[in-house]
């Protein structure tokens, strides 16, 4: 069988979800029928492009499109031209910019093209709202439209001319880095000689992430030693720094900032925190469920494809530091709660949302779709 040339297309800006995503997507697909190229357009010359540089350091074809300028027309063009040069079957995009420039450089040629919506903004600004909107609106033009968690498929469902061209393939994450992370921080470990209680974070520093109810509930508790690593950049970072010296709790709270060793901080902690405000299919609740790390996050839709509350984490009611704070205290205060959770966790993620089993699926959606 002739292999199929696939185009990633994602962000220049960093190694978040979205990015970990298209990681673990290429690493499963068959390398006997595929050849996978993974690229990310830089739009302003201080960025390095990790997903691009990652995706190299695996073995894979990279390419960066140098278009400077929140959107230059160059972009698209570039993009056209490596479509044509490599024979790509299938382009394959990823948020807002991305896919924009996908469906315009993928005109008058043969190359399919798919996205994978990974969620939108609860409390987006003008501007970034009108992105959105666009992007929502160009769905119907790509031969295939992929949410990650069926409450995105929900969502597309409601967008005119959609139907007949989506398909849930759940999130995946990728067990196999998960289950070889045998390392704790070193930092952690230091703190552990106290017997300190770990409550760990990793993502990115923004709004909807609800980082501020969380360090409203910490610092009303008093009953542990307790210490928090938030794991990540962003715009918030600043205001939360801000907020813990507020509440008298800065010396202990650990910002980190990106770290490359993610998943050695994850070993470590006994509690991962998602206190989000909206999210998909959160991708760092699959790593901490499947490394058997004990989960609180809130309960909005997302969260609770993976979290069964009691029996694969804890939920808490969103925006309620009061709620968060007592979560937080019963699954402290009880150890083999923790344990089952994490066993439980570890299981269910293994089952149900491995990498492994999301590529399977992408394989047979590519091909089905160059048959058309």
């Amino acid at each position: 069988m002739k292999k199929l040339n696939i185009l990633q297309l994602g962000s220049p800006t960093g190694l978040f979800g979205a990015e970990r995503w298209i990681l673990a997507l290429i690493k499963y697909l068959d390398k006997t029928r595929f050849n996978i190229h993974v690229a990310a357009i830089k739009d302003h010359p201080s960025l390095d492009v990790p997903l691009c540089r990652e995706a190299k350091s695996i073995g894979f074809s990279t390419k960066v499109f140098k278009a400077y300028g929140r959107f230059n027309f160059s972009a698209i063009k570039q993009v056209r031209k490596f479509i044509l040069e490599n024979n790509i079957h299938i382009i394959h995009t990823h948020a807002y910019k991305q896919d924009i420039i996908g469906i315009l450089a993928s005109i008058n040629t043969n190359c399919k093209t798919i996205t994978t919506p990974h969620g939108w903004s609860k409390k987006a600004d003008f501007k970034l709202m009108i992105y959105e909107t666009i992007n929502k609106l160009i769905f119907p033009f790509f031969d295939a439209v992929v949410p990650l968690s069926e409450e995105l498929y929900k969502s597309c469902l409601k967008i005119p001319f959609l139907r007949s061209k989506l398909h849930l393939i759940k999130n995946g994450v990728d067990i196999e880095e998960i289950k070889n992370t045998k390392d704790i921080a070193e930092e952690i470990l230091e703190l552990k000689k106290n017997k300190t209680f770990i409550i760990g974070y990793i993502g990115q520093l923004i709004p909807r992430k609800g980082l501020d109810i969380l360090f409203t509930a910490l610092k009303d508790i008093k009953e542990i030693n307790w210490h928090l690593f938030i794991i990540g950049e962003g715009e918030e970072k600043n205001r939360l720094i801000s907020m813990s010296k507020e509440f008298g709790i800065d010396s202990r709270i650990h910002f980190t900032g990106f770290r490359e060793d993610r998943l050695s901080f994850l070993k470590g902690f006994d509690v991962f925190v998602l206190p989000s405000r909206l999210e998909g299919i959160p991708r760092c609740l699959m790593e901490a469920g499947g490394m058997g790390i004990p989960i609180i996050a809130s309960r909005i839709p997302g969260c609770t494809d993976i979290v069964i509350n009691n029996k694969t984490g804890l939920l808490f009611t969103p925006e309620d530091p009061v709620s968060l704070k007592n979560t937080i205290l019963k699954i402290a205060h009880n150890n083999e709660l923790r344990k089952s959770l994490g066993q439980n966790a570890s299981l269910f993620i293994e089952k149900n949302y491995s990498a492994k089993k999301m590529a399977k699926e992408y394989e047979e959606l590519y091909h089905k779709l160059i048959k058309k």
